[in-house]
Formats: structure tokens, C-alpha cells, sequence
């Protein structure tokens, strides 16, 4: 599944106007528009922030791990899922917000050693989300597993 087919497969983080802007092993980002996410005070919904930042966590193990059975994936019948994830907000975000987060390569191979090992790799992501200023308004962390699956 390619990063921008994720979004799009979860209809409610196509309704936000998500768009993956970048996406490749180990580093995933997208922008959220200010419509239709926009609160009763006029700046962006907070759980609108949260999901943009939560949902880099599945686009960026898409695109680190080789999950298609069709290419006989190292990861084939593996998922992408998210354990727990905290944000924190830091200022009220007005206009096009971007999240974006990344692995290193030594995680990115931990990862895939422990889940051919057991079944299941964890990983700590953490996102930051900027304004167009380039101002930080929230931050996230975020456990997630690649997991075996069915």
C-alpha cells in the first residue's frame, strides 16, 4: 500500500483534507488543511491535530517495511498499529498545520529483527506539528507495533 492509499483508506482522515506530502523509509509527513478542522474558536480542532500526527506512525511503517506478500515482503501479513500516544499542545495552531516524525536506521532494523524474531516490533514515534511560521503547536509520542497479524 502506497503512503497517500493509507490516508485514503481511512475515510474519516480523507474527510480532514489529509495530504502525505512526504513519505520514505524511516520519515513520513503531512499537512492539515485549516478546513474542515477548524474548532468554535476559530484555530484548528485539537483532535484534528491528534490525528494527523497519529496516523504517521502507520504511513511511515508503510513505507519502511516491506508488509505486500505479493512482493514475498520480508513483513508479509504484518500490520502497523499504535499501542498509546500522548500529545502535547503548545500554542493554537492557525492555517496549514505539517506533522512530520522519523526513525533512525538502527531502530528501523531493531524493528524488523524483533518482529521476524516474535511476531511483533515496537517503536516510541514521536511527532512534531508546526504552523506556517514554522512554530511549533503540538507534540506527540507514540508506541506502535508491527505485528503479525491473522
Amino acid at each position: 500500500m502506497e503512503a497517500a492509499q493509507a490516508v485514503g483508506s481511512v475515510p474519516i482522515l480523507e474527510a480532514m483534507g489529509i495530504r502525505v506530502v512526504e513519505a520514505r523509509p524511516g520519515f513520513a509527513a503531512a499537512d492539515l488543511p485549516p478546513e474542515p478542522n477548524v474548532n468554535h474558536s476559530g484555530v484548528t480542532y485539537a483532535g484534528s491535530l491528534f490525528s494527523v500526527a497519529e496516523m504517521l506512525g502507520g504511513v511511515l511503517s508503510l513505507v519502511t517495511f516491506d508488509f505486500d506478500p505479493a512482493s514475498g515482503g520480508e513483513l508479509a501479513g504484518f500490520v502497523p498499529i499504535v499501542k498509546e500516544s500522548t500529545i502535547r499542545f503548545r500554542r493554537p495552531a492557525l492555517g496549514v498545520v505539517r506533522a512530520s516524525a522519523s526513525l533512525s536506521d538502527d531502530e528501523i532494523a531493531r524493528v524488523r529483527r524483533d518482529a521476524l524474531a516474535t511476531g511483533k516490533g515496537e517503536f516510541v514515534l514521536e511527532a512534531t506539528l508546526t504552523d506556517e511560521q514554522g512554530e511549533v503547536v503540538a507534540s506527540t509520542v507514540g508506541t506502535y507495533q508491527v505485528r503479525r497479524f491473522g
